[in-house]
């Protein structure tokens, strides 16, 4: 099968690295022709992933219409850029493997409704995970979750061209489960990085993740994923990677917060996409459609909407004592 990768952003580097790692062939979509010429000829993408000299077997592109021929492409583009990047593909390979982590802003979407819109011939599989893209991309170990809308079929195609030594990939059916941890996690890493800029000790980091989760795990159960997908890879444990770690763009754009820096301020100089922004007021909407209790969420999208860092974390301790086990704890 030929295999290619969507986006030469940090994360789609480290992807198109690992696939090809085996001796496979991998094609990279990158926007920027000077990144094609850079890829091509110097097998460096110094811009996004300077720590990593590129494989040989990897040929980068600006051309979609290549992309189009494919057996199988990850998508790693950024979540909100998803639909318009298949959309504007003129076919789609038969596998889709999505790797962006996000909700749509304005729709609502989970990406993998996201891309069975724009390519509704192709099955759709969703890979998540605690990875780190520099420690992909060295060789170091991972492991994902990969779950397949087509099901064991799917699993059985395109788990070859993912799996490595340092890889190692968990088949599950549950894509809702396996998107809604990916996107969620984003945000909780922000909360934590304000409780590190803010210098609030180990202790509450602690307890913002157990309560993050169990925000999470209302909300995944309510649009319709399954508990154990979120205790597992894709659900609990990237929260606790990206949770833990500066090398987390989201973790770091809350520290930055929490050390008094403005959102606005933030937002406009990252050259990397940090998903949580954009996701949390997503959750937030869909939280109150839903029904779903999501105070951590709710903290984060005020912060990000310029809210002072001490008033917002003042009015999470004030919330009102409640069992643990609450739906609305």
């Amino acid at each position: 099968m030929s295999v290619g990768v969507l986006g030469a952003g940090a994360w789609g580097t480290a992807l198109a690295q690992m696939v090809a790692s085996d001796g496979r062939d991998v094609l990279l979509w990158a926007r920027e022709v000077e990144l094609v010429e850079e890829i091509n000829t110097a097998h460096k993408n110094t811009p996004f992933l300077p720590s990593a000299t590129l494989s040989e077997n990897i040929r980068a592109t600006s051309d979609l219409a290549e992309m189009a021929t494919l057996d199988a492409m990850l998508v790693v583009t950024p979540a909100q850029h998803m639909g318009a990047m298949l959309e504007a593909m003129p076919s789609h390979p038969r596998d889709l493997i999505l790797c962006s982590k996000g909700i749509e802003a304005g729709t609502g979407r989970l990406m993998n409704h996201v891309a069975r819109d724009a390519a509704p011939k192709s099955d759709i599989a969703v890979l998540s995970g605690p990875t780190f893209a520099h420690e992909v991309a060295a060789g170091l170990p991972a492991a994902v979750t990969l779950a397949c809308g087509g099901g064991e079929a799917q699993w059985e195609r395109i788990a070859p061209l993912v799996a490595r030594t340092n890889f190692r990939p968990y088949y599950s059916d549950d894509v809702t489960g396996a998107e809604i941890g990916g996107a969620v996690k984003n945000v909780l890493a922000i909360a934590c990085g304000v409780v590190e800029g803010l210098r609030l000790g180990q202790n509450a980091r602690a307890a913002l993740i157990a309560r993050g989760y169990a925000e999470m795990l209302r909300f995944g159960e309510a649009l319709g994923a399954r508990a154990e997908t979120l205790t597992g890879l894709c659900g609990l444990g990237d929260l606790v990677l990206t949770c833990s770690s500066t090398s987390s763009r989201n973790f770091s754009l809350g520290k930055a917060l929490g050390e008094g820096q403005s959102a606005a301020s933030l937002m406009s100089d990252r050259k990397t996409v940090a998903e949580g922004a954009h996701t949390a007021p997503v959750l937030v909407e869909l939280a109150d459609k839903y029904g779903v209790t999501m105070p951590i969420v709710g903290a984060v999208n005020a912060l990000l909407s310029g809210a002072e860092p001490k008033s917002v974390v003042g009015d999470i301790l004030a919330r009102p004592l409640k069992a643990e086990q609450e739906s609305d704890a």
